[in-house]
């Protein structure tokens, strides 16, 4: 994976590893541990939410020109069921683009089964 479409900040802190991105697609490893959960003993949401959001920005880096940055103007997480401590990966593909939005979707899977399914409009800002 080429430096411009790696994680890094806020999501490369939580832990997130990126795996694969090209082609309007990502892929982003993640290891929940007992410092991401919640005080129910879930994992939390905004870590969740900080995932499908990497990710997403990540694919749609992957078709955006060295003058284009990808912006989160809109962001919609639906959590499907709750996480837990363990591996997970957060696979995000785009959906539409258009010459000033761009729409995603992102999937969570842990063990096998989905935990989160999100969906973003990204702004294409000029450098």
């Amino acid at each position: 994976m080429s430096d411009d479409v790696a994680t890094g900040g806020f999501a490369a802190r939580l832990g997130a590893r990126p795996e694969a991105a090209a082609d309007g697609s990502s892929r982003i490893a993640f290891e929940a541990t007992d410092e991401h959960l919640n005080p129910a003993g879930t994992l939390h949401g905004g870590v969740l939410a900080t995932l499908v959001d990497t990710a997403m920005g990540a694919a749609v880096r992957t078709t955006t020109g060295d003058d284009e940055v990808p912006a989160t103007s809109q962001l919609t997480v639906t959590y499907l069921r709750p996480g837990r401590p363990g591996p997970l990966t957060v696979s995000a593909r785009l959906r539409t683009r258009g010459e000033h939005l761009t729409v995603c979707e992102a999937d969570v899977q842990q063990d096998g089964k989905d935990l989160v399914h999100a969906v973003a409009t990204f702004a294409l800002l000029e450098r």
